[in-house]
C-alpha cells in the first residue's frame, strides 16, 4: 500500500474510535503530527491504533505507564495534548 493510503486509512481509524474523547485525542494527533512522519513512525502509529482507546488515552495523559514498545517521538509528542481542540 502506497504513503498517501496508508494515511487516508489511519486518518479515517483515528477519527473513528468509538467515543468522541478518543476521536478527539487521536484524531486530533493525527491531524497535527502525520505529516512530518517517516515509515516506520506510520507503521509504529498502525500498531498502536491496534490497543484499547482507554489505555491510550491512559498513556497520553501519563496515568499509565506506556509500553516500551510506543516510547518516543510518537507517544511524547501524544503526551503534550496541545492538539486537542478546547471550546470556549
Amino acid at each position: 500500500m502506497d504513503r498517501e493510503t496508508r494515511l487516508k486509512r489511519l486518518r479515517f481509524r483515528s477519527w473513528h474510535r468509538g467515543t468522541k474523547e478518543a476521536d478527539l485525542l487521536i484524531g486530533g494527533f493525527f491531524d497535527a503530527r502525520s505529516d512530518g512522519w517517516n515509515d516506520a513512525e506510520i507503521t509504529l502509529f498502525e500498531e498502536l491504533l491496534e490497543e484499547q482507546d482507554v489505555d491510550i488515552m491512559a498513556w497520553a495523559i501519563g496515568t499509565e505507564a506506556c509500553p516500551p514498545r510506543y516510547q518516543g517521538s510518537i507517544v511524547d509528542a501524544l503526551k503534550a495534548l496541545n492538539y486537542v481542540p478546547i471550546a470556549e
